[in-house]
Parts: C-alpha cells; structure tokens; sequence
C-alpha cells in the first residue's frame, strides 16, 4: 500500500465529543499515528450519543477510525503524568477543553514547551483563548448563532433554523487540522524546530465562512438575513417542487444558462426580454423568474425535468436523502464509501476527502473499543512494563 502522507507524524487527542476529535479523525485518515486520550468507564462521550448498537455508537465508528484508545484519568496526578510524558513524544497535541482547565492540570503550551518545544498545540474552545467570552461553555449549537451562520439560514418571519447536523464542531476541525498542518509545515522548515499553538473558536470557523456579509454592512449597512430556498441577490438559484413530489436545486444565474433555461422551461419570451439578460434584472424581477421555473417544474417528474436541464446544461439536481448517496452510482465510482468491521459485522463508513493521487488515506479500522489500545502504547511509546501498567490500572489510573 502507498505511504500516507502524514506517515510518521504522532498526534496526542484529548478532549471529547465532536470538533477536537474530528481534527483528529481527518489527520488519522492520512496517516498520522493518533493517540486518543478517553476516560476510563465508557470512554468518549460520543459512544454513546445518537443512533447506539449494542453499547456503542454508530457514529464513534467513524469519528474513532484509524485511532489508537487509551485510557487516562486526568483527574489524578498520576493520569496527568502519563500524559506529560506521552506529550513529549507527539508532534502534535489536540485539546478542546474550556480554556484555562488543562493550565490548572499541569499540561498547558508553557507546562509541556520545555520537553518538547517543537510541540504544535491545537487548542479547541466554543469562543478562543482570550477575550471577554473565553470563559463561556461552548457548543457548537449556540456558537452557531454568535457566528452568524443562524442569522442568515431560514425563511424570513419565521425563526432561525439549524441543519441537522453538528456543523459548527465539523468546521472547527476542519480548521484546527489546516492551522495543524500550516504549523507542521512551518516548524519543518525551521533548523530549530519550535512549535506553536493553534487557537481555534466554533463561532470564529462558522464566521469563517460568513462570506461577505461585514464588507456589505460596512459598507452599505446591508445586514443579511434570511432567504429560504434562494440565497441573497443570485437569480435564479432555487428549490422547486416537481410533479411527483420531489424537489430539484436548478442553478440558472449565469447569463447564457438563465436563456438556456427559460428556452428549456418553453419560456422564450423571458430567455429573449432584454430585461433579464443579466443578474441586475433578474433580482429585480426575482419572483416573476422564480414563479415562471417552478410553474413548470410542477408540470414534469423530478427526472425529467433533470434529463431536460442536462440537454440543456443547466446546473440542476436532486436534494439527496443518504439512501440516495448510498445508492448512487455517482457516489460509488467516486469512492465515497469504505467497508469496515465493526462489532462482528461489515459497517459502511464515509470516505474523506480530498482524494490525493500518490499518498491517499484510507480508514484502516473502525473507532477502537474503549482502552483497546492502552497496554500497547503505554508499552510502546513509554517503555511500561507489563507489571507497571497491571498496577497503573489496579489503581483506576488508566
């Protein structure tokens, strides 16, 4: 098999729950030797949220995948140094506990900085570090709306509406694994290698992602809001209902695709009217256009609108259920599924993205039973003896 191209870095995960651990999960899947840190008992958190099958999650097979699970009770001195110690073996140490909580422990940047000053120090939090709200408990949920994303998702009159998903966590990994490997990158560029840490808040990576919304506020004092199956000043870029009940995204705002479109739709008078040659004049008259698209998709089943449009070569396609990726001949030559064994029986499991030609990653086995892996790192990485880790355990330090 091909080397993955984060072979060789090691990765100490602490924290719980969704967006340190999905940092840890994206570097896993390429390679990196992830260390996880769980409770002793039942481990993380996440093992048991959602759908569960016998005792353990569907969804920890996924976020636990490629990682190795060690049991540590930070709550006793002698957890903690287990970990000190394992820190200075790692490149990199991911944490998203509130800030200030693993100072007290003894295992901050500056407490682990003089035995391995080459440490990159992911730090994962609801608001960062520092400021007047660093102190507050942080779930994605409610930094969601700090962030702006809720402000701007919905229909307008009615109340914010959040996808069904832990997005605000999913970003935040997303991110904390790019500042990871811009700090990997720099510190290996250096003669000296020192490290650095990596702050990264929920609401920061979702206002991330905010577009321009502070530029047409400063601007223009032009406050987003929400904009229900359309997004603000595209036309047209909608949802529309189809005869049998389905729902299709038809993406017609390029100029030549909006007459390529309203020519499909039987709409020449509105493909030829000067007034709707560009964006300016279709946002003007955006619910004649809207009306005059969903008048017809009403008219057809979902596929044939689709199979007109792709004559056409207007950007158009179903909203997926995951029956549909699952199902979808698409999705399958992509490579976006992956077969594991988890509890005695194959397990279909997401693939990561992106697709890389000459060091890909690739899930080597489902998210570990709780501990599976303490013996062997204990041994391995700290040189424990059989005897010594016996006794660690007797005294419910790991």
């Amino acid at each position: 098999m091909n080397e993955k191209a984060l072979s060789g870095i090691k990765v100490l995960e602490l924290g719980q729950l969704m967006a340190g651990p999905f940092a840890g999960t994206l570097l896993a899947y390429f390679g990196a030797d992830v260390i996880k840190i769980e409770p002793p008992g039942k481990g993380d958190a996440v093992r048991g949220w959602r759908a569960v099958e016998g005792d353990t999650s569907l969804w920890w097979y996924s976020l636990g995948r490629n990682k190795r699970s060690v049991t540590v009770n930070l709550k006793s001195e002698e957890g903690r140094s287990i970990v000190r110690r394992l820190a200075a073996q790692v490149d990199v140490l991911i944490e998203n506990f509130r800030p200030g909580t693993l100072e007290k422990w003894g295992l901050g940047p500056e407490d682990l900085k003089a035995a391995n000053p080459g440490l990159i120090f992911a730090r994962i939090s609801g608001y960062g570090q520092d400021g007047p709200y660093a102190s507050r408990p942080g779930y994605a949920s409610v930094c969601e709306g700090v962030g702006g994303l809720r402000y701007v998702n919905g229909f307008p009159g009615q109340p914010p509406v959040r996808q069904n998903l832990s997005l605000g966590d999913s970003l935040t990994g997303l991110h904390a694994a790019f500042g990871i490997l811009l700090s990997l990158f720099h510190r290996d560029r250096q003669e000296v290698k020192s490290g650095q840490i990596v702050d990264v808040g929920i609401f920061e990576a979702v206002y991330n992602m905010m577009e321009a919304v502070v530029p047409e506020y400063d601007r223009l004092g032009m406050v987003r809001g929400p904009s229900g199956t359309t997004i603000t000043g595209v036309v047209p870029t909608n949802t529309y209902a189809c005869r049998d009940d389905r729902y299709v995204i038809i993406g017609g705002n390029g100029d030549s695709i909006f007459r390529r479109l309203m020519t499909a739709a039987g709409r020449q008078d509105m493909a030829d009217d000067p007034g709707l040659q560009d964006n300016a004049g279709r946002l003007e008259h955006q619910e004649r256009v809207d009306g005059a698209i969903a008048d017809w998709t009403r008219t057809l089943d979902a596929s044939e609108v689709l199979s007109v449009l792709e004559e056409a070569r207007v950007p158009a396609g179903l909203i997926y259920s995951v029956a549909d990726m699952v199902d979808d001949p698409h999705f399958q030559a992509r490579g976006l599924f992956e077969e594991v064994e988890a509890g005695g029986r194959p397990l279909k499991l997401p693939a990561i993205i992106p697709r890389l030609s000459t060091t890909p990653g690739r899930t080597e086995w489902a998210g570990p039973t709780v501990g599976e892996h303490t013996k062997e790192v204990l041994g391995e990485v700290l040189g424990l003896s059989d005897d010594e880790i016996g006794t660690l355990s007797d005294k419910g330090i790991i």
